[in-house]
């Protein structure tokens, strides 16, 4: 658990929910902001907490000073979003948020070091191979949280762990339309052209079939 109090009147609390609980029950404090991390990422939690700490102190210390009005409203603007966000694009944020929560949850991915290991690859530079492979639009990637994970159904068992042929041909078809967590998503989903499969499941047993579907896609995009 950790308390931070720079000025007097603001304080920031970090800590588990059951630890924030407890120091809220002895807080004289009138009004509480609260924010919620689902998963604990050691360093990018860390630097979020610090930074919304300072942000926090550093605001009421400005306002504690007796700023001028000017000023104040140059700090209000720099941390407000210019304009009120459309409603669909709330609406879309809330799809890609769960979207790639999917995609994450499915666990079919590995970072490099996983897929350095399973490939028997260099363990001295793991990311090496598997940037190259990328690079060369022979696998894709999704970005998370500074990692790159890579799709383990991508991968060749029978041929050390390679990046299947098919899903380099997949990657080709879609010419860059679609980023690596379009791409993630269109694999996961059911797909109508295969009679309801998913592509990563049929990808390494009907290539071609996975390939079509594709086409398709991209065939469906140019002329919607």
């Amino acid at each position: 658990m950790s308390v931070r109090k720079e000025h007097p009147g603001v304080s920031t609390l970090i800590g588990t929910p059951k630890e924030v609980k407890v120091s809220l029950a002895k807080s004289q404090a009138e009004q509480v902001l609260l924010i919620t991390v689902d998963h604990q990422n050691h360093i990018g939690t860390q630097h979020l907490f610090e930074n919304l700490s300072n942000v926090a102190s550093s605001m009421y210390g400005l306002f504690q000073q007796h700023q001028s009005r000017a000023t104040l409203e140059r700090l209000a603007e720099a941390l407000v979003p210019p304009t009120p966000a459309p409603p669909h694009i709330i609406k879309e944020a809330a799809m890609l948020i769960q979207a790639r929560k999917a995609v994450l949850e499915s666990g079919d991915w590995l970072n490099a070091a996983e897929l350095a290991h399973l490939a028997q690859l260099s363990t001295a530079n793991p990311s090496a191979q598997p940037n190259k492979w990328k690079k060369a639009g022979r696998i894709f990637a999704i970005h998370h949280n500074g990692v790159d994970y890579f799709p383990a159904w991508g991968l060749d068992k029978n041929e050390g762990f390679r990046p299947l042929k098919a899903l380099g041909k997949v990657i080709e078809v879609f010419g860059g339309q679609k980023d690596g967590w379009g791409m993630a998503f269109w694999f996961l989903s059911a797909n109508s052209f295969l009679g309801g499969k998913r592509p990563q499941d049929m990808l390494a047993t009907q290539p071609d079939l996975v390939i079509d579907a594709a086409q398709d896609e991209v065939l469906g995009v140019a002329h919607g």
